[in-house]
Parts: structure tokens; C-alpha cells; sequence
């Protein structure tokens, strides 16, 4: 029952109050990213979505407008170079995320469930497929998220993100919620640039 209804309910009534308590906060953010370098506000990119289906995913744009597409930032050789000023903050903060409210609103994605992988990762997307993860809607934070984020080697999330899907249920949604506010404090496993094997 919560999987069915519950879960797409509370998410579209977090999304929506989040929206409104928050939208000073939106809009700030808004100006400050367009003053802050040429380029659009929103930052949009094909993403995965539950059942491999696709869906454009919102951001607060945080790098120049001359970032390589597509491509995971943690895969980078040089992120220094292409992330603003006011994108620097952003993702530290973990605010840059905040239009994923619109996303959750629209029912593309959920408070808590596995992070979409973008449309090119076929190994990440093969790996949860393993797993059943595929068949969940994605989420702003998830299990993975709170268990290493970027840290993570991509057959570690894929099995975090299975261990969700099969266990699935409105506590566990709630203790990652609350770990997820302990994480962006702390910037827990956030890794910018490519890393070394």
C-alpha cells in the first residue's frame, strides 16, 4: 500500500510545501546563478527514470555553459575549471538539487529512491537491473546516497540501490531522509574529478 499510493502522495505534498516555504530561497538562487556567469538558471539532462524510461532532470546550473555534456562530473579531469563561482557553494551545500522538487512534483521522481543515472551510464543502469532497482522511481536522495555517494564503485551502489528496492518501506524512506540532512551538513562522499583507481 505505501509502495502503491502512500509514497507518491507524501512526495507530492513534500514537493509541493517544499516549493511554496522555499521559493524565496528558489528564486535567490535564480538570480544569483544568472549573475553569477553567462548561461541558463536551470541546468536540464536526460536522465534514467523507473523502467529505463526517460526524463530531463532539473538543476540549479553550477558549471560554465562550456562543460562537456553527459558526463558525470566525478569522471572529469579538471572540474575546478568549469564550475562557477556560485556553483562552487551550491554544490557543497547540496542546493543546486533543489529544482529536482519540480521533477518530484511532476511524479519523475520521489523524495528517496535511487539517484537517476544518466542516459549513457549502461553500467550503472545493467547493474541494477541485478538487483530490481531499475524498477523504482528515482529519487533526490537515496540509500547509496547516504552510504558513500560519489565514493562508491558503481557494483557497490547498484547493490545498495537493489537492497532499497527490496526493502522498500515508509521507515526506511524516513531514517535516509533524516541521514541525508546529517550528509549535506557534513559533505559527506561528495568527490569532484576523476579518481585515481
Amino acid at each position: 500500500m505505501y509502495r502503491r499510493f502512500f509514497k507518491r502522495l507524501i512526495d507530492f505534498l513534500l514537493s509541493l510545501l517544499g516549493t511554496i516555504l522555499l521559493s524565496p530561497v528558489l528564486a535567490a538562487l535564480a538570480v544569483w546563478v544568472k549573475c553569477s556567469s553567462p548561461g541558463p538558471v536551470l541546468f536540464k539532462q536526460k536522465r534514467v527514470g523507473r523502467g529505463k524510461t526517460y526524463f530531463q532532470i532539473y538543476k540549479f546550473r553550477s558549471m560554465r555553459s562550456d562543460t562537456p555534456k553527459d558526463m558525470p562530473t566525478h569522471l572529469l579531469e579538471n572540474p575546478e575549471a568549469f564550475i562557477t563561482p556560485a556553483g562552487r557553494f551550491l554544490r557543497r551545500t547540496s542546493l543546486d538539487e533543489l529544482p529536482q522538487l519540480f521533477n518530484i512534483l511532476k511524479g519523475e521522481m520521489s523524495v528517496v529512491g535511487p539517484r537517476p543515472a544518466l542516459w549513457n551510464q549502461d553500467d550503472l543502469v545493467a547493474e541494477r537491473d541485478k538487483y530490481g532497482a531499475n524498477g523504482c522511481v528515482p529519487g533526490l536522495t537515496g540509500y547509496a546516497q547516504v552510504h558513500g555517494r560519489d565514493e562508491l564503485p558503481i557494483p557497490e551502489k547498484a547493490r545498495l540501490d537493489g537492497y532499497y528496492a527490496q526493502n522498500l518501506s515508509f521507515w526506511l524512506d524516513v531514517k535516509i531522509f533524516f541521514r541525508t540532512i546529517g550528509s549535506v551538513l557534513h559533505h559527506d562522499g561528495v568527490v569532484e574529478g576523476r579518481q585515481k583507481e
